[in-house]
């Protein structure tokens, strides 16, 4: 599994000590994982892309925002990774709830349950659904692929249409395929479809909700039969 971690610490010993157990965490467990430390709350959101990070461990007490500020402030914002609170006090473990933080670690932080955790926290990321990031209007955007209706190309463009709305971006739409899963067929130069997302097929046209799209010679039989399978 490719995992991108983010460790946020104000005391540089603590976080160089933590990469280098989530570094031999992963290692020991086969998983690719890019990890990056940041010495504060404004530093990680200072980076950008917050939307990209699977697992962050962030301090409790720090200047300025504080790890359950800044972890509030991403579920506001829909980030969804998992979320691992270091600490040395118990009393702030009942705003964890609120937050949906996967655990507490005390510290100094022993290898052996930083491990189990991010063993859980590795586990529940398997089990969320597939999604792809894209670049948009100078943000960094996660889609799931379950959200998808289609994607339309123009020029060399491709607009992504969801069901929280339309997002814009510089790609191919071929390289956009490749991308995905195998619940997205191309039914036309311009146009690829989520098959979940499907209500009717015809011979010349594919209905997605209330929007119909151009089906291309020759591919009804395809479709009709991916369709078909996969309900």
């Amino acid at each position: 599994m490719k995992l991108r971690i983010a460790i946020c610490d104000d005391a540089r010993s603590e976080l160089e000590y933590v990469e280098k157990q989530v570094s031999a965490w992963g290692e020991s467990r086969g998983h690719f994982c890019e990890i990056q430390t940041f010495p504060s709350a404004e530093a990680f959101l200072f980076a950008g892309a917050v939307e990209t990070w699977n697992i962050l461990l962030l301090d409790v007490e720090m200047p300025g925002m504080s790890g359950i500020e800044l972890a509030k402030h991403l579920r506001r914002e829909g980030i969804r990774a998992e979320i691992l609170f270091i600490t040395s006090h118990f009393e702030f473990a009942g705003e964890g709830y609120e937050v949906d933080a996967l655990h507490y670690l005390v510290k100094p932080v022993a290898e052996d349950k930083l491990f189990e955790v991010l063993d859980k926290a590795a586990d529940r990321l398997a089990e969320e659904p597939p999604s792809v990031v894209v670049p948009c209007e100078g943000e960094t955007v996660r889609l799931y692929e379950t959200e998808i209706l289609y994607a339309e190309a123009f020029l060399h463009y491709i607009n992504i249409h969801t069901d929280r709305g339309e997002y814009r971006i510089k790609e191919s739409l071929s390289a956009f395929a490749e991308r995905l899963g195998a619940d997205f067929y191309r039914i036309h130069r311009s146009y690829l479809v989520s098959l979940k997302h499907i209500t009717r097929i015809s011979r010349t046209s594919v209905h997605i909700g209330s929007v119909e799209l151009p089906l291309s010679r020759g591919k009804y039989d395809d479709i009709n039969r991916a369709f078909i399978e996969r309900n």
